[in-house]
C-alpha cells in the first residue's frame, strides 16, 4: 500500500528546496561580484616600461608621460638644439606613472627631449612640435584612425600605408602631421591595460613618441576602466576652448581648428544632459573657423552598426541623432568623425534629417558636389576600418560614400580649404573630398530646418 507525505512534510521539503537553490544563486551571484572586481582590479594595472607619449598640448606647453617598473622622480630634459638640451622639468614626487608638464615653450616650434633615466628603452633623444596659437592660419594635417585597437597584419599595414603617403607627401618646414585623432576602441577587446600596452603603446610607439593623440572613448575601451588613467585631457581649457572639468568630454583649438572630443558610450545622450549643455555652450563660445566634432558612435550608419534600430549600441546612435546633430548643425560644426562600424562611410553636405533612413529625402542634402560650401550642412564620417573590417549593408541613403575596406584618414586644412582622404591598406586614395569658406558662406545658424 503507498503512503503519501502529509501536506506540511511536503511543503518543508520544498521550502528546503527552495532556500537551497536561493543560496546556491546568491552564492554564485557573490562569486562573479568578486571575480568581476579582481579582473577589473588586474585589467587595469600593467607592471612594466611603457614609452614617451605627449598629451595637453599648447602653443607654450605640453605634457610628456611614460611609465616605469620602479617608483622614481621623472625628469625630463629638452630644449631646441637635439645636442644641447639645457633645460628641465621635474615631477613633484616620485611616481612609476609618470607626468611632466613643460611650459614656457614657443608655439609651433620643435623641441627635443629625453628622459633622464638609465632604462635603455627609455634612454633615447624624441622631439616634438608645439601646437600653433589660436587663429593661426599656418594650416593644420592630422591623422584619423577608428577602432584601431586589434594588433594584426591590417592594423601594421594601415598604419604603414598611411605615413608612406605622408613621406611622399611632406609639408616644407613642417612635421609629417601636427597630431593623431582616433575614433574609439583603442585597446581590444576589453580595454585592460595590458590590452593598451600591446594593441596600442608598442604598434604605435614611433608616433605616441613624436605626436599629440586625441584619443575617443569606445565602447570596447569601456569594459575596463584604465582610459580615464592612461590619458590626460585639458579638462580646464589647458588647450584651448571651454572647460569641462570632465575627462569623459572636452575641446581643444590648434591653430584656426577647433575639436570637440565627446563621450557617446560613457555620458548621458539626452537632451538637455549636461554634456549636451556643455558642448553647446563652447560651441557658442568659440571664434574658430573650423569646427569637428569627434565621438565613437555615429548617427548614421548602415554597417556593421545600424543606426536605424534602437536597439543596437543601446540606442546611442538614435540619441545622437536626435538631440546632438540639430546643435551640430545649428552651431556650424562642418564635421562628425565617428567609429563603431568597422569599414568607412561618408555623406554629401546634409541637415535636418533626424530619423531612421527610411525618412530620408534627397532635400537634406545641402551641397553635392566637392568642394562643399562652408555653412551648407554638415558632412558625417564613419571611420572605424583601422584594424578590423566587418560585413554590412553599406546602404544608407545618407552616407553615398560607403567602403568595405580598412584604412584612415588623412585632413589637412590651409587658411579657407579642408581637404579629406581615405588612404586604403594598399595606399590608394579611396575617397577624397574638399570643404571651402568663401564670402558667400552662410554663418552658422543661419539654416532652419521645416
Amino acid at each position: 500500500m503507498n503512503q503519501t507525505s502529509p501536506p506540511s512534510l511536503l511543503f518543508h521539503r520544498l521550502w528546503r528546496l527552495l532556500r537551497f537553490s536561493l543560496l546556491a544563486l546568491l552564492t554564485l551571484i557573490v562569486l562573479y561580484g568578486v571575480a568581476r572586481i579582481i579582473d577589473v582590479s588586474l585589467g587595469s594595472v600593467y607592471s612594466g616600461t611603457r614609452g614617451p607619449y605627449l598629451q595637453m598640448p599648447s602653443d607654450s606647453a605640453i605634457t610628456v608621460r611614460w611609465q616605469t617598473l620602479e617608483k622614481t622622480p621623472g625628469t625630463v630634459r629638452y630644449g631646441r638644439d637635439r645636442d644641447r638640451l639645457e633645460m628641465q622639468a621635474t615631477e613633484r614626487m616620485a611616481a612609476i606613472e609618470h607626468r611632466v608638464r613643460i611650459k614656457g615653450l614657443l608655439p609651433l616650434t620643435k623641441y627635443y627631449y629625453r628622459i633622464v633615466t638609465r632604462n635603455p628603452v627609455l634612454n633615447k633623444t624624441y622631439s616634438f612640435v608645439t601646437a600653433a596659437s589660436t587663429g593661426s592660419n599656418a594650416g593644420l594635417r592630422f591623422w584619423v584612425t577608428g577602432d584601431e585597437g586589434y594588433r594584426n597584419p591590417v592594423q601594421t599595414e594601415v598604419k604603414q600605408t598611411a605615413w608612406q603617403w605622408l613621406e611622399r607627401h611632406p609639408r616644407p618646414g613642417r612635421g609629417l602631421i601636427d597630431f593623431w585623432l582616433t575614433t574609439g576602441d583603442n585597446a581590444y577587446p576589453a580595454g585592460t591595460n595590458k590590452q593598451f600596452q600591446q594593441n596600442f603603446f608598442l604598434p604605435y610607439a614611433d608616433v605616441l613618441s613624436r605626436y599629440v593623440v586625441w584619443p575617443t572613448y569606445g565602447n570596447h575601451d569601456a569594459r575596463r576602466s584604465p582610459f580615464f588613467d592612461i590619458f590626460s585631457p585639458p579638462t580646464r581649457a589647458e588647450s584651448g576652448g571651454t572647460a569641462s572639468h570632465t575627462k569623459h568630454y572636452y575641446s581643444f583649438d590648434d591653430g584656426e581648428l577647433h575639436v570637440v572630443m565627446m563621450d557617446s558610450e560613457g555620458s548621458s545622450l539626452a537632451k538637455g544632459s549636461k554634456m549636451l549643455r556643455w558642448m553647446e555652450a563652447d560651441l557658442k563660445a568659440t571664434r574658430q573657423p573650423w569646427r569637428i566634432v569627434v565621438m565613437h558612435h555615429p548617427p548614421y550608419t548602415h554597417g556593421g552598426h545600424n543606426s536605424d534600430h534602437r536597439r543596437d549600441s543601446h540606442g546611442r546612435m538614435f540619441k545622437i541623432r536626435e538631440n546632438f546633430v540639430p546643435v551640430f548643425e545649428r552651431l556650424g560644426v562642418d564635421m562628425v568623425l565617428s567609429g563603431h562600424s568597422h569599414d568607412y562611410e561618408r555623406s554629401y553636405a546634409i541637415a535636418c534629417h533626424y530619423g531612421d533612413s527610411s525618412t530620408w529625402k534627397e532635400s537634406y542634402i545641402q551641397d553635392k558636389t566637392s568642394p562643399y560650401r562652408k555653412g551648407a550642412g554638415t558632412i558625417y564620417m564613419v571611420i572605424g576600418s583601422s584594424s578590423k573590417l566587418d560585413d554590412g549593408p553599406l546602404d544608407h541613403p545618407a552616407l553615398p560614400v560607403s567602403l568595405k575596406q580598412s584604412g584612415s584618414v588623412i585632413i589637412d586644412i590651409k587658411q579657407n580649404m579642408l581637404t579629406s582622404r581615405f588612404i586604403n591598406k594598399q595606399g590608394e586614395i579611396a575617397d577624397e573630398f574638399q570643404i571651402v569658406k568663401d564670402h558667400n558662406s552662410r554663418p552658422p545658424g543661419a539654416r532652419h530646418c521645416e
